[in-house]
């Protein structure tokens, strides 16, 4: 039986110099990889012939688990793969698994054995944020927002477990609510949660759905602050006394704000006790 030839890495990059293959072209493939059903199947696959160290060698570092003294780490290439392929159940936007692919790769930069206590990545998001900029202008992929918005996942992509103690303050959580990305954000810490211990899955998900609660919490608070329509002003525009169908159309209107059926502005909100009026009064 005739032996397969191995091809190496530098006849891969040898190949790759002669074909001359735009790296737009390179990257609009590699943009269908990571829209598909499964993208860890094609990502491992690059990985496999050598193309993905040079696509992408930021993840490919992640690769390997090390030991020492008992001390081991998780392979974050595999776990980075996993991660991308939970996030493309839920989601098709481009920039949201872009953003899940490179999550960890300041953790090749950050990685430090500590002794007893074991292997650390501190600030491996803010260092992966800041690795964003060489990857893009690289690739070549369009930068202005979507770098931002890359950036920006990255860097807060540990934040939201900062913020599920109690001592965490309004104003804190207010910078995420003020932010359009923070459902992506969820999103991406709910796909980062791969670990195999039962135990430790639960209590992730645990701290997860508490922020979440934190976040709605703060969000009523807010609202009921700058709540557009007073009781006086229902009174006034249905030329009624104070009784208990005001409470009730002003529960309507919170739930309707709350809920997103309508926005929370004067305008909005007060066509809308219009036609709760005319039903109730």
């Amino acid at each position: 039986m005739k032996k397969k030839k191995k091809i190496n890495l530098r006849t891969i990059r040898f190949y790759n110099s002669k074909i001359r293959i735009s790296i737009e072209r390179i990257i609009y493939e590699f943009n269908q990889i990571l829209l598909s059903n499964k993208p860890s199947t094609g990502i491992f696959d690059l990985y496999k012939i050598g193309l993905l160290s040079i696509i992408l060698p930021e993840v490919i570092n992640l690769k390997g688990i090390e030991n020492k003294k008992k001390f081991k780490h998780k392979d974050n290439f595999l776990h980075t793969l996993e991660v991308v392929d939970n996030i493309s159940i839920y989601t098709n936007n481009l920039w949201l698994i872009w953003a899940a692919l490179l999550h960890d790769i300041g953790k090749s930069i950050t990685k430090k054995y500590i002794p007893n206590i074991g292997w650390t990545f501190h600030s491996h998001e803010l260092i992966g944020s800041k690795m964003i900029t060489s990857v893009f202008e690289r690739l070549k992929l369009p930068k202005k927002k979507y770098m931002k918005y890359v950036k920006n996942l990255i860097k807060y992509s540990s934040r939201p477990i900062t913020l599920i103690s109690y001592t965490a303050t309004d104003s804190s959580i207010r910078r995420f609510l003020s932010s359009d990305e923070i459902e992506d954000l969820i999103l991406m810490c709910q796909s980062d949660i791969t670990t195999k211990n039962y135990i430790k899955k639960i209590q992730y998900q645990k701290n997860l759905n508490l922020f979440k609660l934190k976040l709605k919490k703060v969000e009523e608070k807010d609202i009921k602050k700058s709540y557009p329509i007073s009781g006086y002003h229902l009174m006034k525009i249905f030329g009624i006394n104070p009784c208990k169908e005001i409470g009730i159309i002003k529960n309507i209107l919170k739930y309707a704000i709350l809920n997103g059926i309508i926005p929370n502005n004067f305008e909005k909100a007060n066509l809308f006790i219009l036609e709760i009026g005319k039903k109730i009064l």
